[in-house]
């Protein structure tokens, strides 16, 4: 009987250390900072944002038309912006290096990237009066949330989810996910709030962020504001190589 205790008393420290283990180094399994490019030689816009300084890659514009992109949590922006020039002519870009990526200073947190992309929102809105935000995958949770609280003209979320918290549930069972995470990402929670045509993006073979959560997520919009777009044969981190993914992205100007 002592014996048994013994063990039971091994596992359940074991089991609290590991849920410790998880809850301080949680950030570190969920941002993946990138560095800048070396020799990147694409514009960048410095932007103040409380004790960080940020690094947006920009593709200037005159005109009204601008493009707000948020992207995933382990992307370089600025990879986009080629792509992104010859598909949108007619919009100013700006991509946001959250912080400690791309030469962004500071560390990332929910928190702190939702202040940061409301700061970018008001300066790009600043200048033009038609805003288009646009999140992929981590990024689609940032773009959702901002939609909520400021004037976009237009919403489009690429492989987006439900909510962080879900996908961390289903990643790691065994431990209580929605009770030790801090980066929740409810995206659920705005969506139906969102009152701006919204375009979803997914790859039908996405192997990180399962169709079922993009689906959920879906079905929190009000009846006709948001369409969906289903990439065929892409996966997760193949999806801005069919054809068709700029072309899925072009049809949310048309609205």
């Amino acid at each position: 009987m002592r014996t048994l205790l013994n063990f039971s008393l091994f596992v359940a420290v074991v089991y609290i250390g590991l849920c410790a283990v998880l809850f301080f180094f949680q950030r570190s399994l969920l941002y993946y900072p990138q560095p800048r490019p070396q020799g990147e030689l694409s514009a960048t816009l410095p932007l103040s944002a409380d004790d960080a300084e940020l690094v947006i890659s920009v593709r200037p514009h005159d005109g009204p038309n601008a493009i707000v992109y948020f992207g995933g949590n382990g992307e370089n922006v600025a990879y986009n912006l080629p792509s992104f020039s010859s598909g949108f002519p007619d919009h100013a870009l700006y991509l946001m290096n959250y912080r400690g990526y791309g030469g962004s200073s500071g560390s990332p947190s929910e928190a702190a990237i939702h202040r940061d992309a409301l700061a970018l929102f008001d300066l790009v809105h600043a200048k033009h009066s038609n805003v288009l935000l646009m999140g992929r995958s981590l990024g689609s949770g940032v773009a959702i949330r901002l939609a909520s609280e400021r004037p976009a003209t237009g919403l489009v979320l690429i492989t987006p989810y439900s909510s962080i918290a879900e996908l961390g549930a289903r990643q790691f069972p065994m431990f209580p996910v929605k009770w030790l995470l801090q980066d929740k990402y409810e995206s659920w929670r705005y969506a139906p709030e969102i009152s701006v045509p919204t375009t979803f993006v997914v790859a039908e073979r996405d192997e990180i962020i399962p169709r079922a959560s993009s689906e959920d997520l879906y079905t929190r919009f009000r009846q006709g504001m948001a369409t969906l777009h289903v990439i065929a044969g892409a996966r997760h981190n193949t999806l801005s190589d069919s054809p068709s993914y700029l072309q899925a992205l072009q049809t949310a100007l048309n609205k």
